[in-house]
């Protein structure tokens, strides 16, 4: 038998070891090891664990809250700024009142519209989250912001209105702070007077007198509800403009107060009539008793 000659034979081994060597490559490419990706789940929580550490060394100092009002915002801040981005002055109208000095319907009324389960969490509502969660799946589009009265607070104390993961990390971090040094009758009082109500309009009291010429006390349920039903967009959805969503979104609110037991049927009725004369249109069959 004829040996191949030894030039052959080398040339075969190098054929080889180059298959060898290339289908090795693509193993790695195609599928990591589980070892891996082990390095990199671990990679992935040690830098979010430093990231937490140095945001949690830059949280503010809350504990302030607990007697003094904030003189400005960082919403307050940011409206500044966009308006004399667009070559406009700044308003900015704002009257601080006590929990006490606002008609207890209108903060029911907040509540119910924003956080319904705010005596029942501590600064995350993580039941609404995973709803929220759920939805964006179902919908395949981001759903509802699922944030509580305390993240909006430290959101407009603190931060910016952008959307983004790294402030959302933010707020949690800020809202469980807020929880942590005050009691939630601070955090409302809190809220009610810092949250944005309009253009240039900040707080319930402010709000009251710029979009029904009273004080906060005076709010009737109808004019609560409208309130919270401004909320989700504060400087499209204003009364003046009688924008049908605003209708709704209260007439609802009205109903939620009732089924609750914060308000009487015969509230609710008056409450809803007087919302169809405020709007100009005739009370709908059953709104009274609608709820959401």
């Amino acid at each position: 038998m004829t040996s191949r000659p030894p030039s052959a034979r080398a040339s075969n081994i190098r054929t080889q070891k180059t298959k060898q060597l290339s289908s090795g490559a693509r193993r790695v490419v195609g599928k990591p090891s589980g070892s891996g990706w082990g390095r990199w789940v671990l990679g992935g929580w040690l830098m979010l664990a430093l990231w937490l550490g140095v945001e949690f060394a830059r949280m503010p100092d809350v504990s302030s809250l607990r007697t003094q009002n904030p003189r400005t915002t960082a919403l307050m801040a940011q409206r500044a700024e966009e308006a004399h981005e667009a070559g406009k002055k700044p308003r900015a109208r704002q009257a601080w009142v006590s929990l006490g000095a606002v008609a207890p319907h209108a903060v029911d009324a907040v509540l119910i519209s924003e956080d319904a389960r705010f005596y029942k969490h501590e600064g995350v509502d993580w039941t609404e989250v995973e709803n929220a969660f759920e939805q964006s799946v179902r919908e395949a589009r981001l759903g509802r912001g699922a944030s509580t009265l305390t993240q909006q607070l430290a959101k407009n104390l603190y931060l910016s209105t952008d959307r983004s993961l790294l402030r959302k990390g933010k707020e949690l971090l800020l809202a469980r702070q807020l929880e942590d040094h005050l009691s939630k009758q601070r955090i409302l009082a809190l809220y009610l007077n810092v949250v944005e109500w309009g253009e240039g309009v900040y707080g319930i009291e402010a709000a009251a007198r710029e979009h029904f010429g009273l004080s906060a006390r005076s709010l009737s349920v109808a004019q609560g509800a409208m309130l919270a039903a401004m909320l989700p967009a504060p400087r499209r959805w204003l009364p003046a403009q009688r924008p049908e969503t605003l209708r709704s979104r209260a007439g609802v609110i009205i109903g939620r107060l009732e089924r609750e037991g914060r308000i009487s049927g015969a509230q609710a009725r008056e409450a809803q009539a007087e919302l169809s004369r405020f709007f100009g249109v005739s009370p709908a069959p059953g709104l009274v008793a609608e709820a959401s």
